[in-house]
């Protein structure tokens, strides 16, 4: 068989002489990457940012949040902490994806001392991306359980119910003719929930997995192949997915909140929910839950920001869609707050209780409540079904984000052999990550869900994030990035951004860090505490991710030269090939810098400003007063 035609024949290859040892991968002889892709349509990029940062947390933990930390009045904060860190990070994440056209480890070329971050976020993501497809299945068995005339946890009498078990109908007719003691009860939904979906009774705990309810199994493994098919091409595929699962929703969220405001005792619910309490503003703990629910529901540090934004064209405006996106998913948070709390006020009057009783966040909202509140109005399998057609559709654009980063990181490293079969690749990780997430399945599944979901994205993420951050404004430079992002856009940040970066939203992030240390809570599900050991475990979780920085820290000095405060210098420093991945949008110091380009002149700052061959000094030192003069006449 004829060989494969080498790059040197399509593109010059750089002499091995003049590649430091921190960029040697062995691979600049052998023959050319695949192309990593683009975005195939104008709204591609936008609609899988909205669909990424509006997710099943809009429904099930804003409007909760909301309520409990002086209603109306926590917008005030919340806003606050998404101008001071939820824009700004949100916006840096975007940047250094396009600029680099990298996903989120080889986008640590820009300091490739720090690329065990990129390790940790990638650790993150895939646990996240276990248990938030396990919650995608359980949506699944809703969606096909309202496929009926009459809601399986409409009433009492069934297999799975008890003698606690207590029809709200009962409890209406009793308001009437006898007094019923509804404080020892439990509604005909809680029940189906843990004792029919998850049999829950079957564990007697976390070490107790118990077997395997194969119904749910079966339900993951159509989450998993769904997720799948729509990420088969990579972002050619899901792009497309993304104009349905990212715009539905609103759809169905309005047609929600039109029939929720329009029944008896929704502004109960309502008024509940956003009746401002002004002293909740004077508690630390309300603004750090804004700061919490703004770091979340933004998605930031999770990697899939960067990941999109690295398949956009180097000039795409992300400084506009930054605001269009973070804007657009507070305002999706208010509103799925109205469409919630309008249905819980409807509930409270035809239970005879007062709204606190039946508000709930999470799991929940999602799977006892609200399934609830639908079997009290006409046509209940209908409304059940779209309200959970839209948590389906809130979910499977998040876990694509989840599945896109994961993909691109590994083969981005790997581009000679990965991409080319990205979408056998892609298959390998789903299977992986569905044989990992069978112990969700279980009896004691759930215990295993709130374990991961507690410790997975914890204090981990926030230290991916504060090093990101500080990374990028004092070990790259603040200066240097500005430039970077002037030469994308055409303008530098202004001084609210800078200031955000370089101390605002750092210090924000601090504080968050300190206190989710400082209010540690062990775990728990209802009245179950979890044992010691899965405590430990959890934190390991946790811990590892952090872990990954120093681990790559040590990697990176390995394969630098010299002293160790040199290896440590070198490493720190932008590798050779940092910069944009085409080559007509290199200008400035990154003109005609790739490997394999014609002119050496880039090299040769390279060597003279990081370090490597010196044998080129003179020419060096002339280039180096080029590139200065370059630079004061542009600054001028």
């Amino acid at each position: 068989l004829p060989s494969p035609i080498p790059c040197s024949l399509t593109q010059p290859v750089t002499p091995e002489l003049l590649v430091s040892p921190s960029s040697q991968d062995g691979d600049l002889g052998s023959e050319c990457p695949e192309d990593r892709g683009n975005w195939t349509g104008r709204l591609d990029f936008l609609l899988s940012c909205i669909g990424y940062c509006v997710g099943l947390g809009n429904v099930w933990r804003f409007p909760y949040r909301a309520y409990t930390n002086g209603g109306g009045a926590f917008l005030v904060p919340y806003f606050i902490m998404l101008a001071i860190c939820g824009i700004p990070i949100f916006f840096m994440e975007l940047s250094l994806g396009q600029f680099s056209s990298l996903g989120p480890l080889a986008v640590w070329k820009i300091s490739p001392l720090f690329k065990g971050v990129g390790m940790g976020t990638i650790l993150i993501v895939s646990l996240v991306a276990i248990y938030y497809n396990m919650i995608i299945a359980y949506v699944l068995f809703y969606l096909f359980a309202s496929l009926t005339s009459d809601l399986p946890w409409q009433h009492c009498g069934n297999w799975w119910n008890t003698d606690l078990c207590l029809d709200h109908r009962v409890i209406k007719a009793g308001n009437t003719t006898f007094p019923v003691n509804i404080t020892n009860t439990v509604s005909p939904s809680e029940e189906y929930w843990s004792r029919y979906v998850l049999h829950i009774q079957g564990s007697s705990g976390i070490g107790d997995p118990g077997r395997i309810r194969w119904n749910l199994c079966l339900c993951l493994l159509l989450s998993w192949t769904i997720v799948y098919l729509c990420i088969l091409k990579g972002v050619k595929s899901s792009g497309k997915v993304v104009y349905f699962t990212a715009t539905f929703p609103y759809l169905i969220l309005v047609m929600l909140l039109i029939r929720g405001v329009t029944l008896e005792g929704a502004w109960k619910g309502i008024r509940f929910y956003l009746t401002p309490q002004f002293d909740h503003l004077l508690s630390s703990k309300v603004w750090i839950e804004a700061a919490l629910q703004i770091f979340y529901s933004l998605g930031v540090g999770f990697g899939g920001l960067l990941t999109f934004a690295s398949y956009n064209t180097f000039h795409q405006n992300i400084y506009r869609d930054t605001f269009i996106v973070t804007l657009g998913n507070a305002i999706t948070s208010i509103l799925a707050g109205f469409a919630i709390f309008s249905v819980l006020g409807y509930m409270s009057q035809e239970l005879g209780v007062p709204v606190n009783q039946v508000a709930k966040a999470g799991p929940g909202l999602a799977f006892v409540v609200y399934p609830q509140a639908m079997t009290m109005l006409p046509l209940s399998p209908f409304w059940s079904f779209l309200f959970f057609f839209m948590l389906l559709t809130l979910g499977l654009d998040s876990q694509f984000a989840f599945m896109e980063t994961i993909v691109t990181a590994v083969t981005d490293e790997f581009p000679y052999y990965l991409r080319p079969k990205k979408a056998s690749f892609s298959a390998v990780i789903c299977i992986a990550l569905f044989l990992m997430g069978l112990i969700l399945t279980t009896e004691g599944g759930m215990y295993w869900l709130v374990l991961l979901d507690d410790y997975s994205a914890g204090f981990g993420l926030m230290v991916v994030v504060i090093t990101t951050c500080l990374v990028v404004t004092r070990v790259y430079g603040m200066k240097r990035f500005c430039q970077d992002v002037h030469m994308m856009l055409g303008f530098k940040p202004g001084p609210y951004f800078r200031s955000c970066w370089m101390v605002l939203s750092p210090a924000t992030m601090m504080a968050l860090l300190i206190y989710n240390i400082i209010k540690y809570q062990p775990s728990e599900y209802g009245s179950y505490r979890f044992p010691a050991w899965a405590e430990v475990l959890g934190i390991l979780m946790g811990v590892l991710s952090c872990l990954m920085i120093p681990v790559g820290m040590v990697m990176a000095v390995l394969r630098e030269e010299g002293t160790l405060w040199e290896r440590v210098q070198q490493a720190s420093r932008p590798a050779m090939d940092w910069g944009p991945s085409l080559e007509e949008n290199r200008t400035g110091m990154y003109v005609t810098s790739l490997a394999g380009s014609q002119s050496p002149k880039p090299l040769m700052v390279h060597m003279r400003k990081y370090g490597g061959i010196t044998s080129y000094e003179n020419t060096a030192i002339e280039v180096d007063r080029e590139m200065e003069e370059e630079e004061d006449e542009s600054m001028m």
